[in-house]
């Protein structure tokens, strides 16, 4: 029967990226009429990609689990809320006393950074553990800007943003915002706004491997050899140095480090580093006079300087090339937020700064940062017998057979746990491994208040966004979930604080009161924002653009900024000791990932709209390099790396740097046991069951998933 309810109109922020636009969304009953973007919404200003469709997709996909399930012998059963998380506390519990605190680990996905109530109550339950085996997505995406950003600001939160909307100059390495819709710099309608540099002028270098969505709008692009990225940043700021165009002017004042640079980087000019990054002397010259000279200027580096194996030290010099030529804290450089629920202020004052090193993984030793471990070391500490080993592992999210390098590894450690929870929506490649799998209320279901993206964004806004579904009868939230299990675990001293007493959306409101434009903040004016009063403005609040705050903004102890932090200089030795050696062998590629528009994370592969088409999980291959193997266009080819081999279609393309090839991220489906009817359907080949656990940049522990060695040919009978 056709429901004959009055439409109505809803409006909320996408949470399936960074970008944070704005959603109109027309519904009927329960029926979803239209998804539109929100003209009103004062960030976005109408813009969307084409993954918020989908956002109905997952509120009304089948394969979504709505009540717990426990997996048995005969396959998965539904069990009762208060018998799944009795039985998950007692689970854990029994492995603890067994095995001892640390036999207990958890690994936290890419998607709770877009739910406030899984940032803000799953902090508290993992605390409840008590263990050192805590993991998360952050160590195979943005932990070296995390390292960088603490080594020289003073908190790992304090993270530049390119102010693209008054910039000159935007230098883009390893980016690909066209795509990503920017990220670590939120930025809705990207595309618009690097047009809008060049209108005005301006202009927009890409620095990859290959000739992005992003790159074919720039005014330049320059192939790079994968990994190759820190010697081009050595090579622009000797430039900068032997040339004299160092320019930090104000920044000089509370800078410290500046001849400690300088003779760092004495031993990286251009001649030296050119056979290891493809790029001429002169033009390396040249593009560091162009950034020096202009007036407003900004350096960009993402994932894929952050995958690789100088990922610390590649952060720290985009930071570096900013301050020396007076690029950061200023209109159209690199700047700092002031989000209305200031996360850098409130840490700060409680001394959570991030720490590093305090402890190493049990196996190979790599240093912990702020409280986690490298994901790169999660299947060795499973599989690895002793003590410590873990046997029992909660999942929140996450989907790290996809998602961590070497895939095929962590499926067999999986298979091999004592005990295994999930909180997840899907049994997915990870999930099905799960004794117990524990589904919150979801997307449309949920309010939300982007706490991490806000501070992120290229200016200061604020939206609260109301759920537009109440939740089917007998489903718990998330913040719901992690409050249940962290007082079934601490017992009655986990019931005393405001994590028990409060919702998410009364934190939000506390933070909102106490923050920069709240009754006691330096920015209040006459707007005094509290949760009604963003409640009362559902397109959300400018709070204007991006302004200059250092010193004061520092966290460093001496308000003064580290540019030459000691672990960089010592770790500049191994890029030392590469840059003898020869780039590659010339029978292997090097293998490089991608992102799409349409499939930020595997989970989103289950929508019919964002998968249909042609095929998308290709290897793209250059032309030359296909002739080479006898390779042609469409062939299925095996690609095989250290760790494991996939068949995948070829798809030739000179947009690739010769000598690399490109699968995109989140594909690989084809695993039994996953119920996700549409996504086995488009399976794909993962780029993680050939990305290897042993390459990671040593100074962060960051997985070096960029410039995997690897090997491409006709497999026999192809």
């Amino acid at each position: 029967m056709t429901n004959t309810t009055e439409v109505r109109n809803h409006f909320r922020t996408c949470n399936l990226c960074e970008a944070m636009c704005g959603l109109k969304i027309q519904v009927r009953g329960q029926e979803i009429l239209s998804i539109q973007g929100d003209r009103d919404d004062p960030f976005s200003r109408g813009h969307i990609c084409p993954k918020p469709i989908a956002l109905q997709d997952v509120y009304n996909d089948p394969d979504r689990l709505r009540q717990p399930v426990r997996r048995t012998a005969t396959g998965w059963e539904t069990i009762g809320w208060e018998e799944a998380l009795d039985e998950v506390a007692d689970r854990l519990k029994a492995v603890q006393q067994s095995h001892g605190r640390h036999a207990v680990a958890v690994y936290q996905g890419n998607p709770n950074v877009h739910n406030f109530g899984s940032i803000l109550f799953s902090p508290p339950f993992v605390r409840s553990l008590h263990t050192k085996h805590r993991f998360s997505a952050t160590s195979v995406d943005q932990l070296p800007h995390h390292f960088a950003a603490r080594m020289m600001f003073g908190h790992q939160l304090l993270l530049p943003v390119p102010d693209i909307d008054r910039t000159d100059i935007l230098l883009m390495l390893g980016a690909n915002p066209a795509v990503s819709n920017g990220s670590l710099m939120t930025a809705p309608d990207v595309v618009r706004r690097l047009k809008a540099i060049q209108t005005r002028g301006g202009a927009v270098i890409v620095v990859d491997p290959r000739k992005t969505e992003t790159a074919q709008l720039a005014d330049e692009h320059l192939f790079i050899r994968p990994g190759a990225d820190v010697f081009l940043l050595l090579a622009l700021l000797h430039t900068i140095f032997e040339e004299e165009l160092a320019r930090p002017g104000r920044l000089a004042d509370f800078t410290d480090g500046l001849d400690m640079l300088r003779t760092a980087v004495a031993d990286f000019p251009p001649e030296a580093v050119a056979s290891q990054t493809g790029i001429g002397p002169d033009r390396i010259r040249s593009l560091a006079r162009t950034f020096a000279a202009a007036e407003r200027a900004v350096a960009y580096g993402r994932i894929g300087l952050s995958t690789q194996a100088f990922g610390g030290l590649c952060q720290w010099l985009i930071n570096a090339l900013n301050i020396v030529t007076g690029n950061l804290d200023r209109p159209g450089g690199a700047m700092f937020t002031l989000p209305a629920v200031d996360v850098v202020g409130i840490t700060a004052q409680m001394g959570a700064t991030g720490r590093f090193g305090r402890w190493t993984s049990r196996v190979r030793k790599l240093p912990e940062f702020g409280g986690e471990l490298p994901v790169a070391t999660l299947a060795e500490e499973i599989l690895t017998p002793g003590e410590d080993q873990i046997r029992a592992l909660v999942t929140s999210a996450g989907n790290p057979v996809l998602s961590t390098p070497n895939g095929r590894q962590l499926e067999k450690a999986l298979s091999s746990l004592e005990f295994m929870v999930s909180i997840d929506i899907y049994i997915n490649e990870t999930t099905r491994f799960a004794n117990i799998i524990l589904p919150p209320a979801t997307g449309l279901e949920s309010d939300n208040y982007d706490i991490v993206f806000h501070s992120l964004a290229v200016r200061n806004t604020a939206k609260y966004s109301p759920a537009l579904f109440e939740p089917s009868p007998g489903a718990r939230y998330d913040w719901e979930i992690f409050r249940d299990l962290r007082i079934r675990m601490e017992g009655k001293q986990g019931k005393g604080d405001m994590f028990h007493r409060f919702s998410p959306a009364q934190i939000v409101d506390l933070a909102l009161r106490y923050g920069p434009y709240g009754y006691w903040g330096k920015n209040r004016d006459d707007r005094r924002l509290t949760l009604s009063k963003l409640r009362a403005a559902p397109h959300g609040i400018d709070l204007g653009p991006l302004q200059p705050c250092l010193p004061d903004r520092l966290c460093t102890g001496d308000k003064r900024i580290a540019l030459a932090p000691p672990a960089c200089l010592q770790d500049l030795e191994r890029a030392r000791a590469l840059l003898a050696q020869s780039p590659g062998r010339a029978d292997e590629l090097a293998l490089i990932g991608r992102r799409q528009l349409r499939s930020n994370n595997s989970w989103m592969h289950n929508s019919l709209r964002l998968v249909r088409g042609k095929e998308r999980c290709t290897l793209l291959i250059h032309p030359d390099d296909a002739a080479d193997r006898g390779i042609t266009d469409g062939q299925m080819v095996e690609v095989r790396s250290r760790v494991g081999c996939v068949r995948i279609p070829a798809q030739l393309d000179d947009g690739m740097m010769p000598g690399i090839v490109s699968i995109p991220h989140g594909w690989g489906h084809g695993r039994p046991g996953v119920s996700l009817r549409v996504a086995v359907k488009h399976a794909g080949a993962s780029i993680n069951d050939l990305t290897d656990e042993q390459a990671v940049d040593l100074l962060t522990g960051n997985a070096a998933l960029s410039s995997v060695p690897v090997r491409v040919e006709v497999p026999d009978g192809g």
